[in-house]
């Protein structure tokens, strides 16, 4: 199998920015670069693993999914920790992520 993983930025939110999900929960979310889907998977790295690194705290070694929608490999690299609100409203500047709702 050849290594033809495309590589998006997920983004893994914590603290004040996961508020409206069940605390058990701790995802990494991505769009996929194939098809534009929405994704999520379960998050593998303890965020001890994580570093500070362009402003952000994030896993920059990332980690492997497939996108649910076109079956596609992707490598979801940086995984961004994503606080609360005004890192949010940054991640999305820096990265030129779509608009992320958080209630």
């Amino acid at each position: 199998m050849s290594n033809s993983a495309i590589e998006t930025v997920g983004v893994r939110y914590t603290g004040w920015a996961a508020l409206d999900r069940d605390p058990l929960e701790d995802t990494v979310e991505y769009t996929c670069p194939h098809c534009g889907a929405k994704g999520e998977k379960r998050a593998r790295r303890p965020r001890s693993e994580y570093h500070f690194t362009d402003g952000f705290v994030q896993d920059v070694h990332g980690e492997m999914s497939v996108c649910r929608n076109c079956k596609q490999p992707l490598h979801v690299a940086p995984v961004v920790l994503v606080h609360d609100r005004d890192e949010e409203r940054r991640f999305n500047a820096v990265f030129h992520a779509p608009e992320i709702s958080s209630n």
